[in-house]
């Protein structure tokens, strides 16, 4: 996975505080995609996380200013994200319904049977502790390692890992209540 170059980020940053705005768009297209996908697994919704990573691109272009150098873009980026996720998840229940194009297979029954699994799962990760679903989503879902979790989530690397592990077997707890196996 191409996070692009540090320095790059930091050079694009720069090129807008100078007043360059185009120079924002290398960014969103290179973080756009992964982005989205963690925000699809926070949320459980393609709808909701479409608006939470536009609005977490709008927020982080609004505060350049107050972005550090010294740390990882993504890593700023991602906090963004993670609050605004965290917002949208406050401001409703969660209920997300599986969308069928999703799902893998290929036969009906497969289909079915896929979406019903990836709905469990989905569900699941809902009822993780937000500090619990961040590092699974990003390590499993985003392929983080365990380093740029611990900048993104402004954690100790040890603590990534021992959530990590905690979350893991919570997960399976719940799946294995849910009646999923696989």
């Amino acid at each position: 996975m191409y996070l692009g170059t540090d320095s790059d980020d930091v050079a694009l940053v720069g090129r807008c505080l100078q007043g360059d705005t185009a120079a924002f768009r290398p960014l969103v297209e290179r973080y756009q995609r992964q982005l989205f996908r963690v925000a699809c697994r926070m949320l459980g919704d393609v709808e909701d996380a479409r608006d939470c990573t536009q609005d977490a691109f709008v927020k982080a272009y609004e505060h350049l200013a107050e972005y550090d150098v010294s740390r990882r873009f993504f890593s700023w980026l991602y906090r963004i994200l993670l609050n605004e996720c965290l917002n949208r998840l406050r401001a409703r229940r969660p209920m997300g319904n599986i969308d069928p194009g999703l799902a893998g297979g290929e036969s009906p029954f497969d289909r079915v049977q896929a979406a019903e699994i990836q709905s469990r799962v989905r569900a699941a990760l809902l009822l993780l502790t937000p500090e619990h679903r961040d590092v699974l989503v990003l390590r499993h879902f985003a392929g983080l390692s365990y380093r740029d979790i611990a900048q993104a989530t402004a954690v100790p690397e040890k603590t990534v890992k021992s959530r990590l592990f905690a979350a893991r077997q919570r997960l399976a707890e719940l799946l294995a209540a849910a009646g999923v196996t696989r």
